[in-house]
C-alpha cells in the first residue's frame, strides 16, 4: 500500500482518469459529441422519463450550481439531446424532455457505461466496493457539514 496522501488528490485523480476514459470509451462507440455530464444527465432523464424534471431537479441530483446547469442544458437543447416546455401556469418554469435523438443516445451511452462500468470494477470484490461507498458516502457527508 503506497503512503498515505493527501484523499483530495485521489478524489481529483480518480474524476479525471474517469473523465479520460468515458470521453475515449465513447469515442470508441461513437458518442464523441456527448460530455460526461450530458451523459450522465441523458441517464438521469431517460430513467426518470415518467417523472416531471426540472432544471432544479438537475442542480439538486448532480449538485450543481444554476448558472452551469443553465450553460449545459441550452448546450444539450442546441444538439438536439432535451427539449425544454414552459409549464402552464409558471412560464418560468420549464419541463425537460429527451429527444427522440437524446433517448437513442442515453441508450447507447448506457450500454458504454455499463461496459466501462465492468471494465473499471475488474478484481475488486464486492465487499471491497461496499467499503468504498461507505466511505465515499462518510466523505460526501462531511464535506457537506
Amino acid at each position: 500500500m503506497p503512503d498515505k496522501e493527501w484523499i483530495g488528490h485521489t478524489i481529483k485523480e480518480l474524476n479525471s482518469t474517469l473523465k479520460k476514459k468515458f470521453l475515449s470509451s465513447g469515442t470508441a462507440a461513437g458518442l464523441d459529441e456527448v460530455t460526461l455530464m450530458h451523459g450522465w444527465i441523458m441517464g438521469y432523464l431517460y430513467h426518470n422519463r415518467d417523472r416531471a424534471i426540472y432544471q432544479k431537479t438537475i442542480e439538486s441530483e448532480f449538485n450543481i450550481r444554476r448558472s452551469t446547469v443553465t450553460a449545459i442544458l441550452q448546450l444539450m437543447e442546441k444538439k438536439g439531446y432535451i427539449r425544454r416546455s414552459a409549464v402552464e401556469g409558471d412560464a418560468r418554469l420549464k419541463r425537460i424532455f429527451l429527444t427522440e435523438q437524446g433517448s437513442e443516445t442515453a441508450i447507447r451511452a448506457k450500454t458504454m457505461i455499463d461496459s466501462m462500468e465492468c471494465e473499471i470494477l475488474e478484481g475488486i470484490s464486492g465487499e471491497k466496493l461496499d467499503i468504498f461507498y461507505e466511505v465515499a458516502q462518510k466523505l460526501i457527508c462531511n464535506m457537506n457539514q
